[in-house]
């Protein structure tokens, strides 16, 4: 149980993903292009919460549009606002207040770092490295990215969770 938390990464096509987040009480769910090393931008992010800069920011290609998570560690939680642009070209160096908050949730890290590292564990099931490269095609799976972020959440977390195992 994930206390109404759920986040998926799906391959929707060739060079197309389906991200869906949701909590108790709304939902986003966005088509993201290969344009960007989505999955990996993800995976750093939230890694990057478990660093000494409190604030993580990374972006995915809708083509045209942005969408940019801004993650904001505050103590043990988190707080995600995702905001939405109408092209990525011209936003890409916006401040976020620019864009339309489009979803907004508060979690703990323990968990967000649970979900996004078990969505990505599922992906490489799925399709394995040589798979994710054929669907993606621009971009490698981020193993690197996935394997840091379960050491840190590990590490770091007290999640009670049940563990997937990483693969190689």
């Amino acid at each position: 149980m994930t206390n109404g938390l759920q986040f998926s990464w799906e391959l929707s096509g060739t060079g197309w993903a389906m991200c869906l987040i949701k909590d108790g009480s709304s939902e986003r769910k966005d088509i993201v292009s290969y344009c960007t090393d989505a999955l990996a931008d993800l995976l750093h992010g939230v890694a990057g919460l478990y660093g000494p800069i409190p604030v993580q920011r990374f972006s995915f290609d809708l083509e045209p549009a942005e969408v940019r998570w801004v993650l904001r560690g505050r103590g043990s939680d988190v707080d995600l606002a995702i905001y939405r642009f109408p092209d990525m070209f011209a936003s890409f160096d916006a401040p976020d207040q620019e864009g339309t908050l489009v979803w907004g949730s508060t979690q703990p890290r323990r968990l967000l770092g649970h979900v996004v590292m078990e969505a990505a564990q599922s992906v490489l099931q799925v399709h394995g490295e040589d798979g994710y490269l054929a669907k993606w095609v621009q971009h490698s799976f981020p193993i690197a990215a996935l394997q840091d972020l379960r050491r840190l959440h590990l590490q770091h977390d007290r999640c009670q969770l049940q563990h997937g195992v990483a693969t190689t």
